[in-house]
């Protein structure tokens, strides 16, 4: 059996439960050593041993994503002890509060801000030199449809996806000429805890799980994967380009 990341560092964030979870396994499973990012230290452990079960291996980060200098301090880690980083995952994410964009807190919408965009403005930042020193840097974010949906009530989660995609399509544009490839995921409704907070009195079996989610992530984590500024919609199963509004 072959293993096509041999070889391959991997940073996935929000590595603790759901796709980033089921992501990193299966990064860990085709080859990949695994840096796991996440607040949670007890699931960050439980991933570490179902990748140590399927015969893999991981670096555990406890790490809240609202700490840019710990982003900071974990990419010069990442260089002193690795010298580059081929594969980064952008899962980490929150829902935030579920109401008229009127009723919303600053605190709230600012909170959300911070996981969604921020947080991975800083990981770009910090960890563009890594991807760099890769022979096939791949960098896949996770979006939503509310993004261009503009989804009513959950108006900072839209807006926060929206502005995650256009940094990453920018990235992707400015990278463009270089081996680095920047692209986008769009789940759509998987059986994850964000969705049954979103949607309580939803059936789960009839969502499609975590893992088969990760199947289709794996690829364009790979060497070959080609496409870059691109919006991978899986539950269409079709590879997107963006364009301007009609």
């Amino acid at each position: 059996m072959t293993n096509p990341l041999a070889n391959r560092i991997a940073l996935v964030t929000g590595a603790s439960r759901g796709i980033g979870f089921a992501t990193a396994r299966a990064l860990a499973k085709a080859g990949a050593h695994i840096v796991a990012v996440a607040r949670t230290q007890g699931g960050l452990e439980e991933l570490d041993d179902e990748i140590r079960k399927d015969g893999g291996s991981a670096t555990l980060v406890p790490l809240n994503l609202t700490d840019s200098d710990g982003i900071a301090r974990l990419g010069a880690g990442l260089h002193e002890r690795y010298g580059k980083l081929d594969i980064l995952v952008g899962n980490a994410g929150v829902l935030g509060p579920s109401s008229p964009v009127g009723h919303i807190e600053l605190k709230a919408f600012n909170d959300v801000m911070a996981v969604n965009v921020s947080a991975n403005f800083q990981l770009i930042r910090c960890m563009e030199p890594l991807l760099k020193q890769s022979d096939a840097g791949r960098a896949v974010f996770i979006t939503s449809g509310a993004a261009n949906k503009a989804t009513a009530y959950v108006s900072p989660y839209a807006a926060s996806k929206a502005a995650l995609e256009t940094l990453a399509r920018a990235w992707a544009q400015e990278t463009a000429n270089t081996p680095l490839r920047v692209n986008l995921f769009n789940p759509g409704p998987i059986r994850t805890r964000m969705r049954a907070t979103l949607m309580p009195g939803e059936d789960p079996a009839t969502l499609e799980t975590p893992e088969q989610v990760a199947e289709f992530i794996v690829p364009m984590c790979a060497p070959g994967w080609t496409e870059t500024g691109k919006f991978y919609d899986y539950k269409t199963r079709t590879l997107m380009s963006f364009r301007s509004p009609a």
